[in-house]
């Protein structure tokens, strides 16, 4: 399963998420429509542990069943 951040950004923004601002290796999403937000850690290359990606799933409020 691709766990990348990469992936993770791509389904975020399908979804109405742009993105506000980074500070070092994360990224902070908003959706305007919704006004949730999140942060998308971004390690280089590195695949994200599976909690971390999909909780961030869940804080967005979306289902996970939805990715790809």
């Amino acid at each position: 399963m691709n766990l990348s951040s990469k992936r993770l950004i791509k389904f975020l923004e399908d979804n109405g998420f742009v993105f506000k601002r980074s500070k070092g290796s994360h990224q902070l999403y908003h959706n305007p429509a919704t006004n949730k937000t999140v942060i998308v850690p971004v390690h280089g290359g590195k695949n994200m542990k599976k909690g971390t990606f999909f909780a961030v799933i869940k804080q967005a409020g979306l289902d996970k069943n939805d990715l790809d």
